[in-house]
Order: C-alpha cells, then structure tokens, then sequence
C-alpha cells in the first residue's frame, strides 16, 4: 500500500486525514472525484496533470454550489500498472469518500478498475483510455466511454488513406489490450475494403525506445502504408525514427491511427508535416472551443488541450449535471443510477457542443480527420492542424447494431 499512499499525496485536492475530518467530511454535501491518471509516464501530457486542470475547470464551470453541493478533485498516478491503479481505487472508494472515477488513460487500467468501481457500486468516466471493447464486449452499467476509441480512429484515418490508394498496411502495435484492439479495428477495415495487411510486429510496452527493428521489417514487407497502432511517446518515436529511416522519401505513407496535439506539438511541424490523424476535438474548431482553451490554458499555458484533456472536462462537466438531476444521496449511493442518469440527459460543454451518450455508454460526437500543417502555414506554436473532413456523430463510432456489448442483449 505504500505506492497508493504516497500517490494519494500527489492529490491536488486532499481530503483531511484524521477520521474525525473524515466523519465529519461524511455529512457534508461534497461530491469527490479522482482523477487517476499518468502523472509520470510518456501519456502525461496527452492526458496527466492537464486532464487534473480539466477536472477542475469543469467544476469551476458548472459551479456546483448554485444547486447546493461541492466537489473535490483528487489525483493519483496509475504507473501505467492495473494493480496499482485498482488498489489506489479501491483505497479512494473505501477510505476516502470517492463517488467517481475519471481519465484512466490506458485500458487495461480502466477495466481493471471497473472490477472495483462495480463491485463498490461507484461511477466510471473513461475520459482517457481508448479501446472499443469499452462500449464492446466489456461494457458495464457502472462506466461511459467519453475517450475517442479504436474504432472511431481507424475508420476516420483508415478510410481516408484507402482512398488514396494505401491499400497494403504494415502494422507497429503497443502489445497491451489498446493496441491490439487498433490493430483489430484497422485490419478489419483495411481488409474488408479490399486491402492487405503484409504484417504486424507487436512490440513491449511500456518500455520501448528504439523501433528500428520493427520499422525495417515495415521497410522489407513492401507495404505501402506504415500504421502506428500507439499513441503518446511511442509514436512519436516512431514518426521521428521512420523520417530517419527515408520510409516517406521511399513513398510508404506514414499513418498515425491515433494522434493528438500534444504530440504533433512535441514533434514539431518539420517532422509531423503532412501526417494524418484523426481526433473529437481540436482547439481551434469554433467560437466554443476557442473559449474554453482562452479559460483553460490561463492554468495551462504551456499545454493546450488535447481531445483526452476536453473529454476530461466533458465527463466531469456531465457527472456533475447528473448529481444535479438526481440529487447528492441518490448520486453518492449508486455510481449506477448516476451513470443511467447521464445516458438521460444530453450533453452540452464547450469542447463538444450538445451530443448524447448511447445505452451502451459511449458518447458520440463528430470526429475531425486532421492533417498536421507544414511550419510555414503555421501561425503560432500550437496552430498544427488542418481540418481536412469531418465524420458526423452517428456515423463516427461503431453502430449499437454491430456492438457486442451485454446490456443490449438483455
């Protein structure tokens, strides 16, 4: 318990510790709220300490007190580790008053922590990992999917590269439940559209660095199309290594299947230029979103939000919409009810406008094919997309009709 402890003291809002503190914490109308998160990984910046800021700009959005409630932020890093993450939950859950979860930016750690969220009753916000089996196979009535996911990613920058004739793929894959649900997702695709997948290579994570290896087996296969099923540092280090290795200059195509603006930032345009990816939010969308980044980066100023950061502050902003509907007893006694109560009401924040959340918990909303710009059409540091299509909502994520989700079936 030791690592839980001392990750409890990274909160960025700490309930007292004394069990009078807490007993008397108990009658007290507050709503609590962890963030768990990467704090210290190659996904913080994507997600991490920003997705905390989300969290506490949708509170001081909503401002709760006006229906009568507070709410507390608590942050805890996950280590990219499903046990430390369910045992920080459950700590949260059981000594700490904990009424939801959000962000859980890596999959295997959220369905590690749904066991619990489940088995305590508690409300799951999946703001940050992205498998498609969240909303799939692994559904629960205890959790919304606000992430985009796998599917959504690799139908959006999949379909567009098979139209420009990248119809031979050669797959790198994060060998952990969310890249093997991207490779899913994108051979499925590639093949049934008449494509080929000439191989994948699945390499550790987390851990790696160096993909020169798996990139020269890209090299030897032929593949028109490198698809990068990864995200955060790893992909990263795969664009800059495949420019190195000349694929582009050799006329394979470079597919980031999922990307966001922190790591187009972190390339740098020089690099990025001219990658495809595909995402629910880009900052400089509309007057909506422009707002919310000119509030949000006054606490940011040196990480604009990604679409993890903007689902962050979507989840949290509805979970707390819902608190309002039902009241802070109902709310705090089932995470279920809260959860059916989101699924009734639909969504309106800044980020995404008004969309809706399914029966199966995914809440859909346009995705963005976003074409990274070259520097010279770049007008400040975080000005890297070109908005080159956009999918409607309810053709952007896998139909309910294809879903293999339990809670339909009953």
């Amino acid at each position: 318990m030791s690592i839980t402890r001392r990750a409890l003291l990274a909160t960025s809002a700490a309930l007292a510790a004394s069990p009078l503190a807490r007993a008397r914490a108990a009658g007290e109308n507050i709503i609590r709220i962890g963030v768990l998160t990467d704090l210290s990984g190659q996904y913080r910046d994507n997600s991490g300490p920003t997705s905390v800021l989300a969290a506490q700009q949708a509170v001081e959005d909503f401002r709760p007190e006006q229906y009568g409630f507070k709410v507390e932020i608590l942050s805890g890093d996950h280590r990219q580790k499903p046990d430390i993450a369910s045992a920080l939950a459950r700590e949260w859950y059981d000594r700490d008053g904990v009424d939801a979860i959000a962000d859980l930016n890596n999959t295997a750690v959220a369905l590690a922590v749904n066991t619990v969220s489940t088995e305590k009753d508690k409300a799951q916000l999946n703001t940050g990992p992205a498998s498609g089996d969240l909303t799939g196979k692994y559904c629960n009535p205890n959790m919304v999917h606000f992430a985009p996911d796998t599917w959504c990613f690799s139908h959006s920058t999949g379909t567009a590269i098979m139209k420009q004739g990248g119809d031979s793929w050669f797959l790198v894959v994060a060998d952990y439940t969310f890249g093997h649900a991207l490779q899913q997702n994108i051979s499925a695709l590639v093949t049934g559209g008449g494509g080929k997948i000439l191989g994948a290579a699945r390499y550790p994570f987390p851990g790696t660095t160096d993909f020169s290896s798996y990139l020269l087996a890209a090299q030897t296969s032929g593949a028109k199309v490198l698809g990068l099923c990864n995200t955060g540092g790893d992909m990263e280090n795969c664009v800059k290594q495949a420019r190195e290795f000349g694929l582009a200059k050799q006329g394979m195509k470079i597919a980031a299947l999922l990307g966001f603006v922190t790591e187009i930032h972190s390339m740098g345009l020089e690099t990025a230029q001219g990658l495809l990816v595909s995402d629910t939010f880009y900052w400089d969308t509309n007057d909506r979103t422009r707002a919310f980044t000119a509030r949000f980066i006054k606490k940011s100023p040196n990480n604009y939000p990604s679409s993890l950061h903007a689902s962050c502050y979507a989840g949290v902003t509805h979970y707390l919409r819902a608190v309002a509907k039902l009241g802070v007893p109902a709310a705090k006694g089932s995470g279920r009810a809260a959860i059916a109560a989101m699924k009734t009401i639909q969504t309106d924040d800044d980020c995404f406008g008004r969309q809706q959340i399914r029966p199966d918990g995914r809440f859909i909303t346009p995705v963005f094919l976003l074409e990274a710009k070259t520097p010279a059409e770049s007008k400040m540091p975080w000005d890297v997309f070109t908005i080159v299509s956009t999918t409607p909502a309810d053709q952007a994520f896998r139909p309910l009709s294809e879903m293999a989700c339990p809670m339909l079936k009953t």
